[in-house]
């Protein structure tokens, strides 16, 4: 019954970032029809920016509790431009290509960035610094830590706030209405462009938060850790139904329990033979499945379709 309950926290804890990636990837196909691929590497660029600059500032004698909230903001800024330099210049030419091509671009990004990344900061592990104490709690036999339980509860803060954005601004509507359909959007005066692009913009301040989610969590970060977490992510996405936000939010959660328990019991199920270090396959069956026997996912629709 331990190792239940703690597979559970684990889980709901993954869960909550797979949520928050898979929210990118659910924005902008919900949109443009686009699966943006380079989107985990995003979530990398966000990890590595906010882990520089919360050095920097600690050097400077900047107290832990303004160089974390700074790192965040400067992170989500880099993020948001990098979100739109993409969109702009790899995506935006592309947007009545065959969809082939997009696809190949977004690889393409993909690759580009990670080796970006490798440049600039090497191909050698990050630690996140200590900033606080990480005191560890007990509930019914599982713990979890201080730093869990921000995560989750900035998560679901992040994704309560993302969907008041979506059903009660301006921005949010109009981006239902791209979603619904372009033309008809814009001879309605909906500046399609921008929407498109405040929409990557969103998704990669998003994704900024997210990596420094990953990198608190698991303590480093490094410059490849945005390709198995975007695959996943996007594993999340089509769980739910990729273009459909809340989809993305219960696809994030449920891959993350189904990892954790999975991971929790394999060795049980296999005899030994499996240990916890194959976790990653489930996220693939859980795709191969879902492809298989329900292809639009749990809630698929896309965002317009719950205005």
């Amino acid at each position: 019954m331990n190792i239940f309950l703690q597979q559970i926290v684990n889980g709901l804890v993954q869960g909550s970032v797979y949520a928050l990636v898979a929210l990118g990837y659910t924005m902008v196909y919900g949109i443009l029809g686009l699966i943006n691929f380079a989107h985990g590497e995003v979530v990398m660029v966000g990890a590595m920016l906010s882990l520089s600059s919360l050095g920097l500032l600690l050097g400077w004698d900047v107290s832990p509790l303004l160089a974390l909230p700074l790192s965040v903001i400067i992170a989500m800024v880099g993020c948001m431009a990098l979100g739109y330099g993409i969109e702009r210049v790899a995506y935006r030419p592309l947007r009545h290509a065959p969809r082939l091509a997009p696809l190949i671009t977004a690889i393409g990004i993909s690759i580009l960035l990670q080796n970006l990344a490798m440049m600039i900061w090497g191909r050698g592990y990050h630690p996140f610094p200590v900033l606080f104490a990480n005191t560890t709690h007990s509930f019914a036999g599982a713990i979890i830590s201080d730093v869990q339980i921000a995560i989750v509860v900035l998560a679901v803060l992040i994704m309560a706030g993302l969907m008041t954005v979506v059903h009660h601004t301006r921005l949010g509507r109009s981006m239902r209405a791209v979603a619904e359909n372009q033309h008809a959007a814009q001879l309605m005066g909906v500046d399609i462009n921008r929407v498109i692009s405040l929409t990557f913009m969103l998704g990669s301040a998003l994704a900024a938060i997210a990596g420094l989610m990953v990198s608190a969590n698991y303590g480093l970060a490094h410059y490849y850790m945005g390709f198995l977490l975007g695959l996943k992510a996007f594993t999340a996405a089509v769980l739910g139904g990729i273009g459909n936000l809340r989809g993305a939010m219960l696809g994030g959660l449920l891959l993350g329990l189904i990892e954790s328990l999975g991971a929790g019991y394999i060795g049980d199920l296999t005899g030994g033979f499996l240990g916890s270090n194959y976790q990653d396959v489930f996220a693939f069956f859980v795709l191969i499945a879902v492809l298989v026997f329900r292809p639009s996912g749990l809630l698929g629709e896309r965002i317009a379709e719950r205005a």
